[in-house]
């Protein structure tokens, strides 16, 4: 669904975006080397968290950095960092930013490089505003509730966003202590356990039903951003590999080649395509599932500030292949971003 101009809003005039008139298929497309790349360089960018910075963690290879997405039947335009700001402040008054789900999986790495204020509460208009707000996982008892039909709370947040933009993931998949959560409540009741699809569904239509009561789509743009892949399993990209042998993404250095979509995120991309169908406010879906499924070179792997020497030393167990190096695949997320905000 393509973008509509922003028309003035009586009390508080926001800058006009422009339709997204483009006819390209941004997210189906192949991986090319680009000896142009990185965007910019980790030595020049203290932004970075440690954990994602896998250069200065150490790790030895660099040519993962030298890819560009090529959709099939265009070019992407390259991201201009200055330029964006200067759309963002609109010559009336600033964008506001609202940025919902998993921080680590989605656009949210333009938060963290610190354009704009990161004080949700602060007055600050001297640039673009964004406002990081993730759903709260309530404590009873000592226990961490997760409620699949409960945003009520946090939606608050989101009424005066100009630009809404929502992920979530494959963390719904996570279990034991790698979990966000103890319990799960529906429907007034309390779940030790729940089918891990049925839960995602549950929470994505819980979503829907807020944004399209609450949304005016005649100030406010909203996207969502697919799932993030992990690639903890070498099967997905060689057919003679098992989890015995080879357990994750240590030592890929190079992407998948093609197109190829393994389906490992079938059944969640099914859901998330479903709900957002069946909603009256238009969403724009930022697809990125598969062109990050090609991705198994881009994890930090054992190349992360987080791990400790011992747990370098055994990358069969300690390899992070969920997050992603900075610089890498996200800014490739914001630039198809940039793409569909302005052209």
């Amino acid at each position: 669904m393509s973008l509509r101009n922003h028309r003035s809003h009586p009390q508080h005039r926001r800058p006009m975006f422009q339709t997204n008139q483009t006819t390209c298929a941004l997210f189906a497309g192949t991986w090319v080397r680009d000896d142009s790349y990185p965007l910019y360089q980790y030595s020049s960018c203290p932004a970075i968290d440690p954990q994602f910075n896998c250069q200065l963690s150490g790790r030895p290879d660099s040519d993962y950095l030298k890819y560009r997405w090529k959709p099939l039947n265009c070019q992407l335009p390259r991201f201009d960092g200055v330029a964006f700001l200067s759309k963002m402040r609109g010559g009336e008054c600033d964008v506001r930013w609202g940025f919902t789900g998993k921080k680590s999986m989605g656009v949210f790495d333009l938060y963290d490089f610190g354009w704009g204020s990161t004080n949700p509460d602060s007055d600050e208009q001297s640039n673009a505003s964004f406002h990081f707000q993730v759903p709260d996982i309530d404590v009873v008892q000592g226990k961490k509730i997760v409620k699949l039909d409960d945003i009520a709370g946090n939606g608050n947040a989101w009424r005066m966003a100009d630009v809404l933009v929502f992920n979530t993931g494959h963390w719904w998949t996570h279990e034991g202590s790698l979990q966000g959560w103890d319990m799960i409540q529906s429907g007034g009741k309390y779940y030790q356990e729940m089918d891990r699809l049925v839960a995602m569904e549950k929470g994505l239509r819980t979503w829907p039903n807020w944004v399209d009561t609450n949304v005016d789509i005649s100030r406010t743009r909203v996207f969502f951003q697919a799932i993030s892949p992990d690639h903890y399993d070498p099967s997905e990209w060689s057919a003679g590999a098992t989890v015995i042998t080879t357990r994750n993404c240590y030592g890929e250095t190079t992407p998948m080649e093609g197109t190829k979509y393994t389906g490992a995120y079938a059944d969640q991309t099914r859901v998330l395509d479903e709900v957002i169908r069946e909603m009256h406010v238009p969403v724009y879906l930022l697809d990125i599932t598969m062109l990050s499924e090609l991705r198994k070179d881009g994890h930090p792997s054992i190349y992360s500030g987080d791990i400790s020497p011992s747990q370098r030393s055994n990358p069969a167990k300690s390899a992070d292949c969920s997050h992603w190096c900075l610089p890498g695949l996200p800014d490739t997320w914001n630039e198809l971003f940039y793409t569909v905000l302005f052209y």
